[in-house]
């Protein structure tokens, strides 16, 4: 959910089609609003940044540290120092696309993480405490630091009740418009509620009945 703009997205999962559950493990991300830059670490591209930053999580915690510290404005090593102009994005031979610090690291669980000594990607995030923050975290310093550059492609697939992305409207299926009518139907009739529940059921129900369709049933 998305409380700036109001959106949502439907991550979907079919567990027969799914080899990780950190390599690209749904069979969709459904929404009808797609992001300039995400960052997805299940990304196949993101590859590179996974592995570096179970690497990072096994090392001291305090260079991990000193690594996020030479990349605040305030330090000798600025962010600006890392990051070109926008018409020289190339950093020697590694191009830069989207960088954002997180507002905070959780370094407690950066401490366990280090104790506990990840294997892969994984066991690093089934580790209690880490959160986007931490994630984001990761791949910042993988990227600028080792040049492990993670994808930010969005890879939402847009999703629309009637029609496609050209905006044509599907031709509505009656029969099987109908057909889910009755079954919700009768779930609600004989649901284990009570005559009142069941009233109001119905009636949410035919806010979803075109007014008057021919060929359609009536509740």
């Amino acid at each position: 959910m998305c409380a700036l703009d109001r959106t949502a997205r439907r991550y979907h999962w079919l567990s027969d089609n799914v080899k990780s559950f950190v390599v690209e493990p749904h069979n969709a991300i459904a929404c009808n609003v797609e992001r300039e830059e995400a960052l997805d670490m299940t990304a196949k591209q993101s590859e590179g940044c996974r592995k570096a930053s179970v690497d990072i999580v096994n090392e001291s915690p305090n260079r991990l540290a000193n690594a996020l510290t030479s990349l605040l404005p305030n330090s000798q090593k600025t962010l600006s120092q890392w990051m070109p102009t926008v018409s020289e994005r190339n950093f020697g031979q590694h191009t830069i696309d989207f960088v954002h610090m997180p507002k905070s690291i959780n370094w407690k669980t950066i401490k366990e993480l280090y104790d506990f000594q990840p294997k892969n990607y994984e066991e690093l995030l089934a580790v209690k405490g880490v959160g986007p923050a931490t994630v984001r975290g990761l791949a910042l310093v993988a990227e600028i630091i080792y040049g492990e550059k993670p994808s930010w492609k969005d890879p939402v697939k847009y999703s629309y009740a009637y029609g496609g992305k050209d905006g044509v409207p599907f031709p509505v299926d009656r029969k099987a418009m109908d057909k889910s009518i009755e079954i919700l139907k009768q779930a609600v009739e004989e649901a284990k509620i009570g005559d009142k529940d069941k009233m109001h059921s119905l009636q949410r129900l035919r806010i979803f009945i075109p007014q008057n369709p021919e060929g359609s049933k009536r509740l």
